[in-house]
């Protein structure tokens, strides 16, 4: 993995009631103090990529749906510069994925429902000074090609 990327893989823990899942906990090695939780869907095929931070870290949780999501390490001090990683979340893959300063990060819908994402940032969001580096996501230099191929 892209280095300081943390991928927990959640435990579910279901009964004939439902279901539960520990998503962040402060004793786990991916904590950081949140100061924002945001909830949003996107529906099948869509890609929303790509975009960084310089100020905070984003935690991504998929409560349903699943999404591939990209991961390009944009740090030139980081020993996985220029590093890309894909990781599959979502209902079927319960993950949560903690995504450090510097690292640009975008997902495609997959699959045929909408995918609901919470994600949670170690900053609160200023529109005056919004904290979002864009990056298209059909970029040459990361070069990523989003299509799914037969295996």
């Amino acid at each position: 993995m892209i280095d300081g990327v943390h991928v927990k893989r959640l435990t579910v823990h279901s009964d004939d009631r439902g279901l539960l899942m520990e998503v962040l906990r402060a004793d786990d090695p991916c904590y950081v103090p949140i100061k924002q939780t945001t909830y949003t869907e996107a529906y099948p095929g869509v890609i929303k990529a790509f975009h960084w931070h310089r100020k905070q870290w984003d935690l991504w949780f998929f409560a349903s749906g699943t999404a591939q999501v990209v991961l390009y390490d944009l740090r030139p001090e980081s020993p996985t510069h220029r590093r890309t990683d894909v990781v599959i979340m979502g209902e079927r893959a319960p993950i949560l994925l903690a995504i450090p300063i510097g690292v640009a990060h975008g997902y495609r819908v997959l699959g045929t429902k909408p995918a609901a994402l919470f994600y949670h940032t170690t900053e609160a969001y200023d529109p005056a000074d919004p904290d979002e580096e864009r990056i298209p996501w059909d970029d040459p230099t990361i070069g990523f090609d989003w299509t799914t191929r037969p295996r």
